[in-house]
């Protein structure tokens, strides 16, 4: 079992920034895939940016590149997304997600065993 924890949403106003961070425990060594989805209000769940456990070769959606930017401190087992530049649009519940797959996979949330309880990302225009 792997337990994820988030912290760091807020409310901002366009242009601003927010860090959320994730922090695993448990099994980490069951998870080589972190990974960052979002949830807006009547939308699908939809993934934002992933990072592999140990490793740096980063993904991110299309309407988040140039803006955001996933991290991670492995000494940790903590996992950031920075977000900067925030669009109204980028209102949602943002979850981190961790499982094992390969990079191929990373959107697909039914390949996540993990999930955290959310963190609310508000930005006002």
């Amino acid at each position: 079992q792997v337990l994820l924890v988030e912290s760091g949403g807020g409310s901002v106003q366009t242009g601003g920034a927010l860090r959320l961070s994730c922090s695993a425990s448990g099994d980490t060594s069951s998870i080589n895939r972190m990974t960052w989805f979002r949830q807006a209000p009547g939308k699908e769940r939809e993934g934002v940016a992933t990072i592999p456990t140990g490793g740096s070769n980063t993904y991110y959606a299309d309407s988040v590149k140039g803006r955001f930017t996933i991290s991670q401190d492995n000494a940790k087992n903590t996992v950031y997304l920075q977000m900067t530049n925030l669009k109204p649009e980028d209102t949602a519940m943002y979850y981190c997600a961790a499982g094992r797959m390969l990079a191929f996979y990373w959107v697909q949330k039914d390949k996540y065993a993990y999930w955290g309880q959310g963190t609310q990302v508000t930005v006002s225009s």
